[in-house]
C-alpha cells in the first residue's frame, strides 16, 4: 500500500491517516485543541517550514477539520478554527496524549494536566461503549464486516483477536 493511496483504502483508519497521519499535521491539531489560530503563532511554536505548515493547513481545512476565518479586513488576515469535524477528533488526540502521559513522560511526569470542567479533577480520557457506557478496551471489542467493507483484491478484512 501506498502513502498516496490511503484515502482509498477499505478503512477507515487509513482513510483518517490520509488526513491527519503525519507529524505535523498532528501537532497543528495538538496547538488548535491548546487555543492556537494564526499561521505564525503555528510556525513559532512548531518551528516548521511555511511551506509544510501552508500544506498541513491547506490540507485541514480541504478536508473540513478547520476553517478559515476572517480576523482582520485590511489587509485580510485570518485564522484557523476547528470545524465540528475537528472537535470530533479531540478522543484521538486526548488517547495519544494519555498514552504519552503514561509511556513517553520523564521521571517529573507528565507536562500538561487536563481538568474536566465539571467536576474540577485532573482527568484521563477512557474509551466507554456508546450502548451501555461499560469502559471498553482492546480485549472487549469484537470486529465484523460493516456494510462499507469493499477490497478490490475480494479479501476479507483481517481478523483482529486480543486475547
Amino acid at each position: 500500500m501506498r502513502w498516496e493511496e490511503l484515502d482509498q483504502q477499505p478503512c477507515s483508519l487509513s482513510r483518517t491517516l490520509a488526513v491527519v497521519g503525519d507529524r505535523w499535521t498532528l501537532l497543528v491539531l495538538r496547538d488548535c485543541f491548546l487555543g492556537v489560530r494564526r499561521f505564525d503563532e503555528f510556525e513559532k511554536r512548531l518551528g516548521v517550514t511555511r511551506h509544510v505548515l501552508a500544506d498541513r493547513l491547506k490540507k485541514l481545512v480541504q478536508h473540513g477539520v478547520l476553517v478559515k476565518v476572517p480576523y482582520q479586513q485590511r489587509p485580510l488576515r485570518e485564522e484557523y478554527r476547528l470545524t465540528e469535524r475537528g472537535l470530533e477528533l479531540h478522543p484521538a488526540i486526548m488517547a495519544l496524549v494519555s498514552w504519552g502521559d503514561r509511556h513517553m513522560a520523564d521521571e517529573r511526569g507528565a507536562p500538561i494536566r487536563h481538568i474536566h470542567k465539571g467536576c474540577g479533577q485532573a482527568m484521563r480520557p477512557i474509551t466507554v461503549c456508546s450502548e451501555c457506557g461499560e469502559p471498553v478496551g482492546a480485549r472487549d471489542v469484537q470486529v465484523e464486516v460493516g456494510e462499507g467493507w469493499q477490497d478490490a483484491a475480494g479479501d476479507m478484512p483481517p481478523t483482529w483477536s486480543h486475547d
